[in-house]
């Protein structure tokens, strides 16, 4: 019996995701925001390197496409912290898609850090992680029913939140 295998060099990989990700120049040029070819690899590096430290499996390369979709209009985004910017944002959405164990769709998450990002945060990479992301894990972790109220202390009964 013969087996077919597609299987597509890691050269191949990368450079379909270079390509994607230089395609979000015509959404994020209005905003004044754009990557290089270099700037693009980098992101999809960060990308595999990120998936490969939190024992993700993902097809296609969408994430790095979805972030930038939804991050390019934000007034923290400037041309200069642009490509470093989405590099945190990508490393941090592979790190919170584990930590709350999986029970936010990817858009969702994505919505979430930008609401919180251009929000509480005003910009703040350290305060999205260390802050928002950590008290949205831990809700969803501990079942919280009102997960997405972060200004709680814990998830004990006594300070009013309920816990399912």
């Amino acid at each position: 019996m013969e087996f077919f295998s597609l299987s597509l060099s890691p050269e191949r990989v990368l450079q379909a995701a270079v390509s994607e990700i230089v395609r979000t120049n015509e959404a994020s040029q209005q905003y004044g925001l754009s990557l290089t070819q270099e700037e693009a690899k980098e992101l999809a590096m960060t990308r595999e390197y990120s998936l490969r430290t939190s024992g993700r499996l993902e097809f296609g390369g969408g994430i790095v496409s979805k972030l930038i979709h939804a991050f390019c209009d934000s007034p923290y985004l400037y041309q200069s912290n642009y490509t470093a910017v989405l590099n945190e944002l990508t490393e941090t959405f592979y790190l919170y898609k584990n930590e709350t164990l999986d029970l936010l769709g990817d858009d969702d998450l994505i919505s979430l850090m930008k609401e919180y990002f251009d929000g509480s945060c005003h910009g703040s990479i350290e305060l999205l992680q260390g802050r928002e992301l950590y008290k949205l894990a831990h809700n969803l972790r501990f079942g919280v029913k009102d997960y997405l109220n972060l200004d709680q202390e814990d998830g004990n009964p006594e300070s009013g939140t309920e816990v399912f």
